[in-house]
């Protein structure tokens, strides 16, 4: 399997190649040269696989240049129970016969970003040798709060690789940001970003952009990375779950091969819903993926609309990892729906560089609207969301599932679709305490109350347990003090490194 730049400006190359450079040399994204196709007599015989044997199966379809017994290895090494707390890693929790809750959050650092951030420092290893870099690889990455701590646990002490980690200052929650202050580890850098996450990312890509600096880098012996969603090995792994998910319903009797179901997304960067396009193109019978967005609602106004403007404001909500206007991921499903128009594409992302803005052709914008389907809920209506779920299910979501959840419940109500849903809950409630635990517990009985005090407080109300990775946070040493205005990251990189 080769991989091709959405830009189409240079040449394809295998796998390891792909996820050891993150982004291809042209600026574009690596995409599959074509997508591995599982037919539903496959899906079949997949139903009683464990998610391991899974991940495997899907993986080796996609990395070619690695063994299957690198594959089986590098998979051992990310899913299992030192890892995450539930035997199944991303368990589906049924609420009716209709609607079903995919938790993607039982892994170290209680965020989706898990399950593919175990897997890519194995992956991303291998491909060092399998390329016979000499160089250190240091992976870059900007968080809008779940990243950053995924990839720090994931990279810590991962020989050969650094790793340095931007967020904005005033942009994550106060859990997000102690996850992140004391990271240990000896290959390890965090730094708060004065700005924004669109200002991190645009740093961070200006970085990958400098061929200047990137020359100077490799000769001191250093090669950049990226452990965002940009980089073709945290987006395989997200794909697995889709069609884990689907089988388990299959498994239990609640759902016939080939029926399809409905699956909503809460989405910032568009990297976990795009890889339900790729599940479903792949032969996994999805119906709709529904796009679920906070009051940042660009990729809304987008599928609805078929133009994409980030010349807005970026508003700080209580659904802090979706608080961005730039979706890099985009990008790719761009390149599929064009029929791989790289020229097109080229085009498109000069205009959102240069202008803030691009309008797809109609019959791009048909194509999206046929895949996929999309709202957005406010701050008011999250909370709403978590109490309502709360008292008539006692569910317990986070900010980012409930926007996903009130976004569900309007598509039913716009459309009637009755198909059978799965909405991916992409954290633990636990790690945006201080809103879930003001609709739960209401304002009068938090107010006042710092988010690990709360954390408490929502346990003994709830009787759900406080996840391991988050406990006494508060009580732990901040190892890590760096920040950089929004237009010095690169001098921030170069300091570290040096």
């Amino acid at each position: 399997m080769q991989y091709l730049s959405t830009r189409g400006q240079v040449q394809p190359v295998q796998s390891a190649q792909a996820i050891k450079q993150g982004i291809a040399p042209d600026g574009g994204l690596f995409v599959p040269e074509s997508f591995v196709n599982l037919s539903q007599d496959k899906l079949r015989q997949l139903v009683d696989c464990d998610y391991q044997e899974l991940a495997s199966e899907i993986l080796g379809g996609y990395l070619t240049d690695y063994t299957a017994e690198e594959i089986k290895d590098c998979i051992t090494g990310a899913y299992n129970s030192d890892s995450f707390n539930h035997s199944d890693i991303a368990p589906v929790h049924s609420i009716n016969d209709d609607l079903h809750v995919l938790e993607l959050w039982h892994g170290p650092t209680c965020a989706f970003k898990d399950m593919a951030l175990q897997l890519l420092p194995h992956l991303m290893s291998l491909a060092v040798s399998k390329t016979g870099e000499k160089n250190q690889v240091v992976i870059l990455v900007a968080t809008s709060g779940d990243t950053g701590k995924a990839a720090l646990e994931g990279f810590k002490d991962v020989s050969g690789t650094s790793i340095i980690v931007f967020f904005p200052e005033d942009g994550v929650s106060q859990v997000q940001k102690l996850q992140m202050l004391t990271q240990q580890g000896g290959n390890v850098s965090v730094v708060a970003v004065k700005g924004n996450f669109d200002d991190a990312q645009n740093g961070v890509k200006q970085v990958f952009a400098d061929a200047e600096f990137n020359k100077e880098l490799q000769q001191r012996h250093y090669r950049l990375s990226s452990a965002n969603s940009i980089n073709w090995g945290r987006l395989v792994p997200q794909i697995v779950y889709y069609f884990s998910s689907y089988l388990k319903l299959v498994k239990e009797d609640q759902l016939s091969i080939g029926k399809p179901v409905n699956f909503v997304v809460p989405t910032g960067n568009f990297g976990n819903i795009l890889a339900g396009y790729y599940a479903k193109q792949m032969g996994l019978p999805i119906n709709r993926l529904i796009c679920a967005a906070n009051p940042n609602n660009v990729l809304t106004d987008f599928i609805n609309t078929g133009v994409y403007n980030r010349s807005r404001d970026l508003l700080k909500t209580i659904s802090p990892s979706m608080d961005i206007l730039i979706s890099s991921n985009l990008e790719r499903l761009l390149f599929e729906l064009t029929g791989r128009d790289t020229a097109k594409v080229r085009s498109w992302m000069g205009e959102l560089k240069g202008q803030g803005r691009y309008e797809v052709d109609s019959a791009v914008k048909e194509k999206v609207q046929a895949y996929f389907w999309s709202d957005y809920a406010t701050d008011e209506q999250t909370l709403n969301t978590i109490k309502q779920v709360w008292d008539e299910h006692h569910y317990l979501m986070d900010t980012h599932t409930a926007v996903a959840w009130h976004v569900y419940q309007n598509y039913q109500q716009q459309t009637g679709d009755n198909n059978k849903t799965i909405i991916a809950s992409t954290a633990s409630p636990f790690k945006f305490n201080a809103s879930v635990a003001k609709a739960v517990l209401g304002s009068d009985k938090t107010a006042g109350e710092d988010e690990f005090q709360l954390l408490d407080m929502l346990s003994q109300r709830t009787g759900w347990e406080i996840p391991v990775g988050l406990k006494n946070l508060d009580k732990m040493q901040v190892l890590h003090n760096k920040k950089a205005p929004a237009n010095g990251i690169g001098r921030a990189v170069d300091e570290i490194l040096k």
